[in-house]
Order: C-alpha cells, then structure tokens, then sequence
C-alpha cells in the first residue's frame, strides 16, 4: 500500500470515532436539558454550547458527503445553508423571546423602568454578531493560514500554492475563487446594498422578508444550475461518502436528524443560560449574545473551512464561507421578520432601536468591503489583513473609548469601510461589471470551462 493510501485508510479509521466524539460532546447537554438540571448558568451555557458544536460538525459532514449525490454549486449552497442552522436556532430562539415581550410590553419589549437589555435588541446582535466573525475571521483566516501554510511548506508546497492559491516571491500570497464564485458574490452584492437600507428603519418588516428571501430563493435557483463534479472530501465526510448509495444516503440523513434534535433540544437553553450568566457576572448580555454565542454556532465552519485552507484547498474554503454569508445575510436576516410576526401576533415588524442602527450598519458596511476585496475574484493577504484588523479595531476602540464615544466610533468604522469598497468598485469598475455579467447571466457551463 502507497504511503497516500496508508494516510487515507488512517484517516477513514478515524472517522467513525469522530462522528462518536462529535456526539458523546452532545450528551452532557443533552442529559440536562432532558433531566431538567440546572449546575449553574455559565456551566449549563458551556454545556449546551458545546452541544452546539457537536451537532454543528455533524451537520457538516453530513452537507458535505451529500454532494456526491447532487450539482457542485448546489452543494455549495446546501453546505453553507447547513452549516449555519445552529445560528438560526439560536437567533430564532432570541427572536421569538422578543416577539413575546413584544406582545406584552409593546415596542420597548421591556417592562416601564426597566434597565435590562432588550429581548428584540438581542436577536439583532446575535445576528449581526455572527455575520461580522465569518467575514472578519472566517474569510481573513483561510487567506492567512494558506500564505502561512506556503512559507512553512516552501518548495514542497510548490510555487501554485495548491487549487486557487499562488505566491511568487516578492509578492503577497494570493487567493483566487473560480468564474463560477461569481454567482454567490454577486447576489451577495446585491443583498448588501439592500441591507444598507435597514440602519434607516425603525423595524424590520414583512417587506424585508419579501426582498431578502426573494434574492436567496433566486440565488438557489441560479447555483441549481451547476453542473455535478465529484466532490474532495476529507474526514468523516470522505468515509460517509465512500460508501455505496443506499449506505451513504442512510448515513448523511442520519447525521441530520441526529444533529436537528441535538440543535431543537439545546438552542433555548443555551440562549436562557447565556442571558442569565451575563446578569450573574456582571457582564454585558448584549456582549455574550453577540460574540459569544456566534462563536459556538460559527466554529466549526470556521475549523472545516480553516482545514481546507491549511491543505491549500482554498477556493473550496472561501467559497463555502461565501455561500454562508449570503444565506446568513438573505436568508437568516430576511426570516427573522416571520418568526417575530408569528411570536408577537403582531405585523409591526422587529423593533430596531439606535444602538441596533448602528449595529447593522457596519455590519453591512463590512460586507459591502469584504465584496469589494474579492470583485477581481482573488483576495491577497494584505485584503485579508484589513478584514481582520477592522474587525479587531472595534474591539480595541470599544474597550478604551469611554461609552460616550463608542457610537461615534461605529459610525467612523462603517465609513471607512464604505469609502474603501467605493474606492475599490471605481478602480474595479471593469471587474464589476464582468462580475454582474458572469454571476447573473453567463451559463455555467461557459463558467466551468474557464476554471
């Protein structure tokens, strides 16, 4: 047996107990919510969080070995859609929490004199929260480890870098997407420059719900149309696929299943328990619902898409976590209004006040800069380095700005980004064009030939 095939039989032994472990760090959570135990807030949060990330991981190789049996851009899409059902769970579970109070409280969702943080506010902050980390981290992590990858690797990992990475000395390292990347970009575009309307509301409506879902539902239709490919897989998700159809088809299903009830049973939970250990702690509610909660959702995409960059698989990579953000910033943000209506028995629309304006709108203006980097369809590590050192200022700022200060430092963020994605779409005007042209109109199979 070749040395490859030894790592590879390696690695499908593996897997089996990996799918175990990523369901034995399910059971803790599990056993509480079903027993109806309490250890201690933060404890449960922990608990249920990593429950979280357990079911997250099988939700991803399941997505992942169930393109073998659909089209490459269909996959795509389906991964990215799945891989983020843990932040739906726990932004709906936000959501509906604040369409109740919404019912008895009215448009504060508060009692009258109440000092605590809005329920409504919440489920915008873990929303906006979770989009900000994927591009922030998600995107700079898979530029950043692949330009690391090569310098550790020199020679050996050769001067292509692996699929979609190149480095030539005396020039950044470089990531470049295929033709057929253009499609999420620009709908992802698109649902951007709507988004840039919210910070001007004072809910967000049916109406929204109408465009955003529309732009996604237009977004599956058009990957539907991508030619099938055999998928690279790795891990769990390469011995799933490996196997005969009726097997392999059993096998995925079952990780869904298995992972939806792990999510249903542990979201609530969770949200309850973060909310509660930030009143006990001390610590800001709106914080822990909007970084950390996000990161235990967000983390194993995070890991898988980090995996990939580190094998050089980073067109794959990046492209997953592109998929995910126009889910999460169409789909998610757009469904949001639906649970609120079906919550509070109102059609009001889900309350956004001042500190949620600002919110949205660098988070929107983050995205409007993250499209502007990969126009050309290609990301250096200096664009990776912006991505992520904006998205480490806010945090910098926050915590040395006095609270006076800190609204004016959103604002000041937000137009950065927004003058440096103008900037860039001017000097990329051509790109652009070709990148409306291409993701829009251009047929898929003329897309693939150009790879």
């Amino acid at each position: 047996m070749s040395t490859s095939s030894a790592s590879t039989a390696r690695q499908r032994d593996r897997s089996p107990l990996l799918v175990a472990g990523a369901v034995a760090i399910a059971v803790p959570g599990l056993v509480l919510h079903v027993v109806g135990l309490s250890l201690s807030h933060p404890v449960d949060a922990l608990l249920y969080g990593v429950a979280i990330v357990g079911a997250a991981f099988l939700l991803s190789w399941a997505a992942e070995a169930a393109q073998v049996d659909i089209s490459a851009g269909l996959a795509i899409a389906l991964l990215a859609l799945v891989a983020v059902l843990p932040e739906y769970a726990v932004d709906f579970v936000f959501t509906i929490q604040g369409g109740e109070a919404y019912a008895q409280y009215g448009p504060t969702c508060l009692p009258p004199g109440s000092m605590e943080q809005s329920p409504c506010g919440l489920a915008l902050a873990n929303m906006t929260g979770a989009n900000r980390i994927l591009v922030g981290v998600g995107w700079a992590l898979v530029v950043l480890l692949a330009a690391i990858r090569l310098r550790r690797g020199g020679a050996d990992a050769g001067q292509d870098g692996g699929a979609g990475t190149s480095h030539e000395p005396g020039k950044p390292t470089k990531v470049t997407l295929l033709r057929t990347d253009s499609v999420p970009l620009v709908f992802l575009l698109i649902a951007t420059v709507y988004s840039m309307t919210l910070p001007l509301r004072e809910s967000i409506t049916l109406v929204d719900t109408v465009v955003l879902v529309g732009i996604f539902v237009l977004y599956s239709i058009r990957v539907a149309k991508a030619p099938a490919e055999d998928p690279d897989l790795i891990g769990p998700s390469a011995w799933i696929g490996g196997m005969d159809a009726r097997k392999r088809r059993t096998g995925y299903i079952g990780l869904f299943v298995v992972a939806a009830a792990i999510i249903v049973l542990c979201a609530e939970p969770f949200a309850d328990s973060l909310v509660q250990t930030g009143t006990e702690l001390g610590i800001s509610q709106f914080f822990l619902v909007q970084w950390l909660a996000p990161l235990a959702s967000e983390a194993p995409e995070l890991l898988v898409a980090g995996l990939y960059a580190w094998r050089l698989k980073t067109t794959d990579a990046l492209a997953t976590l592109v998929s995910s953000k126009v889910n999460q910033w169409s789909l998610l943000v757009g469904t949001l209004p639906i649970v609120f209506a079906l919550s509070s028995s109102s059609f009001h629309g889900l309350p956004v006040d001042v500190v949620q304006r600002e919110e949205l709108l660098i988070t929107a203006a983050q995205s409007l800069f993250a499209v502007a980097l990969l126009v050309t369809l290609s990301i250096t590590v200096y664009g990776a380095l912006s991505l992520l050192g904006l998205f480490l200022a806010q945090f910098v700022l926050a915590a040395t700005l006095p609270a006076p200060l800190q609204s004016l430092e959103l604002l000041i963020l937000s137009g950065v980004y927004v003058v440096a994605a103008l900037v860039l779409f001017f000097r990329q005007r051509q790109a652009l064009a070709a990148l409306f042209r291409d993701g829009l109109r251009t047929p898929y199979a003329e897309l693939t030939e150009a790879k």
